[in-house]
């Protein structure tokens, strides 16, 4: 039995699993939590990945690893390989302004978001690398003066685990490459024209490898890397790092990873005409296309997927938490909240909710309020509220789809997943309002199993990642429910800014 590992580090937290490279079966897994912040220093991933390798069993009988990453976010690396300053996350919205100023320089409005969707697939948002450089330049010049490299998550890990040899050594994939604001999926080449506009002069960049081409070779030291991190010592892997420390020789190999959007859908088994719906703190919606997007508007990120094909994404920011919003105003749990959304009829007799608790991405209004419409004696009811919170959390999020669809892609289902999937609520209400069948997958880290998948791609070679069948997924049909969206449409107008 060939064995694979991949590795999911998110945001909150590193995830490991250890699976069959032939079946997919998994086998054994660990994880351990990243701290809180927009703003990490790397060497807190690096611990936590050690600590979850350890809780999995180690890598000493795995063949290959790839490493999935929270997607954008910037590490700064200086000339001998030392990070200059905290990483900033995806989240981090320090460089809105950045965002604004880059947009507004390449010509502003739609000649702006044009030139930056020709460029690069995406309109540059605060989450993207590009913004980050810009703001590390305006507003922190001395570590700007610093920097010699930048790279994603993911490279970062997947670099120290081949022994950190060297900036040149730096490697990375389509598919997180395509968020960082510099790199095209349309022509598979980077854009140091927009680079050095950012950031004011060019920078070492990681190679971008095909979907499985290997990015190396596990440094024997990591195998050590586990109990040095729970012992509290330093990591086994030399540092800092300098030419030379490359391994060569035996052992697994690694993948090129990639972000974690991306990784889910290869842990899903998504292809073209699938539509993966996204359920967590925040929601996406994404696609498998066999063409690049480019959505001047902003609200399509036309990204690459980790397979060759194309991923354009939509983010909004309020998902699962509207539903955790609406149980505490209702003072019930999730579940009761869903069996609450189920006794009141679709369209909740008019009631809606606007579910733009923290402003919201897409559409971008960053200072609207969440709004409630249509209340009157009948619709006062607890069962009406949440079936309204349900329906308008969904509305929001085929909103998103609609945006794909205008994009050219032909959904013909949708895959539900992330924690706000567990809802059944959510699951049953979906169809009504996607218009399209909904397949629901069991609770798992796909975005880990996403990274095994490739990984055994890389370790079995083929032409293709192994086929791996998910088992127990779930599907819910129901007639669509017009009414619902078109009173939604409606009511998002009138909302409330802050």
């Amino acid at each position: 039995m060939t064995l694979v590992a991949g590795v999911d580090s998110s945001t909150q937290s590193c995830k490991v699993v250890v699976r069959d490279a032939a079946t997919g079966a998994l086998l054994r897994q660990g994880r351990a939590p990243h701290p809180d912040g927009t703003e990490v220093d790397p060497e807190a991933w690096w611990r936590a990945l050690g600590a979850a390798v350890e809780a999995a069993g180690g890598l000493a009988d795995v063949a290959a690893v790839s490493v999935a990453g929270q997607q954008h976010g910037m590490v700064a690396l200086d000339e001998a390989g030392r990070t200059v300053r905290p990483a900033l996350l995806w989240n981090d919205t320090r460089s809105a302004g950045a965002a604004a100023d880059l947009v507004e320089e390449a010509g502003g409005g739609e000649a702006g978001g044009r030139f930056w969707a020709d460029a690069v697939g995406s309109v540059p948002v605060a989450s993207f690398t590009v913004t980050k450089l810009r703001w590390l330049a305006r507003h922190e010049p001395a570590q700007a003066a610093q920097v010699s490299a930048v790279c994603l998550p993911h490279d970062w890990l997947t670099w120290r685990l081949a022994g950190a040899a060297g900036l040149a050594a730096l490697r990375t994939d389509r598919g997180d490459a395509s968020g960082t604001g510099y790199w095209s999926p349309a022509t598979g080449e980077y854009r140091f024209d927009l680079l050095e506009r950012a950031f004011g002069r060019r920078l070492q960049v990681p190679t971008v490898l095909g979907p499985a081409e290997p990015a190396g070779v596990l440094h024997p030291a990591a195998f050590r890397v586990a109990p040095a991190i729970s012992s509290g010592e330093p990591s086994g892997l030399p540092w800092p790092p300098g030419p030379g420390q490359a391994w060569t020789g035996d052992g697994p190999l690694l993948g090129p990873g990639t972000g974690d959007n991306a990784a889910a859908a290869l842990g899903v088994g998504a292809g073209p005409g699938d539509v993966v719906v996204s359920i967590g703190t925040s929601g996406t919606v994404f696609s498998v296309a066999d063409a690049p997007a480019a959505d001047p508007t902003g609200i399509v990120a036309g990204f690459a997927d980790a397979t060759g094909r194309y991923l354009p994404l939509v983010c909004t920011l309020n998902a699962a938490r509207v539903l955790d919003a609406a149980a505490a105003m209702l003072r019930v749990g999730l579940d009761e909240l869903a069996e609450l959304a189920l006794s009141a009829p679709a369209g909740a007799d008019g009631l809606v909710m606007v579910p733009y608790l923290e402003g919201e991405r897409t559409p971008n209004r960053p200072t609207a309020s969440g709004a409630v419409h249509g209340l009157t004696l009948r619709t006062s009811t607890p069962a009406h509220l949440a079936r309204a919170a349900v329906e308008g959390m969904l509305c929001a999020l085929a909103d998103g789809l609609d945006a794909i669809v205008a994009q050219g892609v032909t959904p013909r289902r949708v895959i539900l997943v992330g924690g706000g999937a567990r809802s059944a609520a959510v699951r049953r209400i979906a169809p009504q309002v996607f218009g399209c069948p909904v397949v629901v997958p069991p609770p798992g880290e796909y975005v880990a199993d996403g990274a095994a998948r490739q990984a055994a791609w890389v370790a079995l070679g083929g032409a293709a990642a192994p086929e791996w069948a998910v088992e127990g997924i779930e599907e819910y049909e129901a007639e669509p429910v017009p009414a619902v969206r078109e009173r939604y449409a409606a009511a998002r107008e009138h909302v409330i800014e802050r």
